[in-house]
């Protein structure tokens, strides 16, 4: 993490804040703030009640997410997104240049294996016991009814008690004492399964907490693709090379060697408390429920340490400018599992899963509604995804004015609508008449074809080819090289924006 923050001062993209700053509410109200005009990263070096700085807002722009794992463009990671989906669906390469690729892939694979660092930063100092003291840490408190301090950029990481695998999420974590918290984790996720397994063989489940990471390792951990490869191999996939861990003081866990402080504790099965309610990304206040206490007996740390940390709320967030990013990866496995689909895009201002566009290459009739359901279908995360746009590929689906001409032009409500009802949902959607189960809807705005349509259709308004040639040629010649073409932005704020130059150019015309 250091050497990113120390990336972002370089490329001006970090903020140090040397004025005292309250850890509740009122540090994430800044942060929040900056965020939402796009500003930098903060380091705020005078937090009150703590002698630990705090770092904000590193993932705040899709730009940073890029340099954070090494690229230039956030459009490089498709070419990660193929590398996963070869991995998954392997097949037997056809001639010298795909032998050639699946080498390298098969390559980069065994490069991304992790090491063992025997001189650990994250150990040069050593908390047991009566030391824990959770207090010394910076935790913050986001929103105003939010039931207590919480650690959001934990990478959190258990262990199969029978298989001995482990499993590295991001998972909220809520302060209940000096030395315990709650973790907020849905059952499906493997720090649950872990702690099922732990209660059926009557044992505690040994339990870390890695805070203060290089960021690509929490683009790993909150990767959700069926691979079944270790969120440190996709680590090391990210970085291109593995990433180095080293072994708890007190836990048979392995943990990043680089971070800025570790937890290590235990749950015991069965033993709960309330956690809740917090902010959360739909943008509402989440319920209460029993969540599993962990006891921490143990905190390791760096020399002067800083905490990283981020928080939950309506976009945009951090979190959604990540989904951004992984929607780019996904991209070219979702093009593997579902053949049709050219392109995907989940928009940020929909909780970058609500709502997914979708274009396809239309051969017959019907397709558009196949596509979206074999889309709900293609990957676990997509199965809370409310609603579903179908557009014909010659559409671009990350531009707002397309999609809505196609919604407008091409559909029929009555015929190109798909309702699925009562199918398992999102329990945070508090739009669903019953918390767990809701509906989904497809819209079908393709050209239609066949027996879609009864009638003729008018013929669509083009230049051709030639003409859009010759104008492409004669720009310059006529005075026109300031007004240069303006690329989609897939947010509302970058629309507005687009707006304004457009305008701009008017008036200087």
């Amino acid at each position: 993490m250091r050497d990113f923050l120390i990336l972002l001062e370089k490329k001006g993209q970090l903020k140090r804040i040397k004025q005292p700053v309250d850890p509740d509410l009122e540090l994430a109200a800044i942060s929040d703030r900056v965020l939402g005009l796009g500003g930098p990263a903060l380091l705020f070096e005078n937090v009150i009640g703590s002698d630990i700085p705090v770092a904000i807002n590193l993932l705040g722009t899709v730009d940073r997410i890029a340099w954070s794992m090494g690229l230039k463009s956030i459009n490089d990671l498709e070419q990660l997104g193929e590398k996963l989906s070869v991995l998954q669906q392997p097949e037997p390469p056809k001639g010298i240049k795909k032998t050639f690729e699946f080498g390298k892939t098969l390559w980069d694979l065994i490069r991304s294996n992790p090491d063992i660092d025997l001189t650990p930063p994250c150990h040069q100092n050593i908390l047991k016991e009566k030391e824990v003291n959770l207090d010394k840490i910076p935790l913050i408190r986001p929103w105003p009814k939010d039931a207590g301090k919480v650690i959001t950029f934990g990478l959190v990481i258990t262990k199969d008690p029978e298989t001995k695998t482990s499993n590295v999420g991001v998972y909220r974590l809520q302060k209940q004492s000096i030395n315990t918290m709650t973790v907020h984790w849905l059952s499906v996720r493997g720090g649950a399964l872990h702690l099922r397994k732990a209660a059926a063989m009557n044992q505690k489940l040994e339990i870390a907490v890695a805070i203060g990471v290089h960021p690509l390792i929490l683009m790993a951990a909150a990767t959700p693709i069926p691979v079944t490869l270790s969120e440190w191999l996709f680590a090391g996939l990210y970085a291109g090379k593995g990433i180095r861990l080293t072994k708890c003081k007190t836990l048979d866990l392995q943990v990043p060697s680089h971070s800025e402080i570790v937890l290590e504790g235990t749950i015991s099965p069965g033993e709960e408390m309330q956690d809740g309610p917090f902010g959360d990304h739909m943008g509402f206040y989440g319920g209460t429920e029993a969540s599993p206490l962990i006891h921490f007996h143990c905190i390791t740390h760096r020399n002067n340490p800083t905490y990283l940390t981020t928080f939950s709320g309506r976009p945009p967030k951090e979190e959604a400018m990540m989904a951004i990013a992984l929607n780019r990866i996904y991209t070219p496995i979702l093009r593997r599992q579902v053949t049709e689909i050219t392109d995907f895009f989940l928009p940020m201002e929909a909780l970058s899963y609500k709502l997914a566009i979708i274009s396809i290459n239309k051969g017959y009739p019907g397709q558009a509604k196949r596509a979206a359901i074999a889309f709900w279908s293609a990957l676990p995360q997509f199965t809370y995804t409310k609603f579903v746009v179908i557009v014909d590929s010659s559409i671009n689906v990350r531009d707002p004015r397309q999609v809505v001409w196609a919604i407008s032009s091409l559909v029929d409500p009555q015929r190109d609508l798909l309702i699925m009802e009562n199918t398992p949902f999102d329990s945070l959607d508090f739009a669903s008449e019953k918390i767990g189960l809701g509906g989904r809807l497809a819209i079908d705005a393709t050209t239609k074809v066949g027996p879609e349509k009864s009638h003729e259709w008018g013929e669509a308004l083009n230049h051709s080819k030639e003409l859009n040639k010759k104008v492409e040629e004669r720009w310059n010649e006529l005075g026109l090289e300031d007004l240069k073409p303006i690329s989609p932005d897939p947010s509302l704020f970058g629309y507005v924006m687009n707006e304004i130059v457009k305008l701009n150019h008017m008036t200087k015309s």
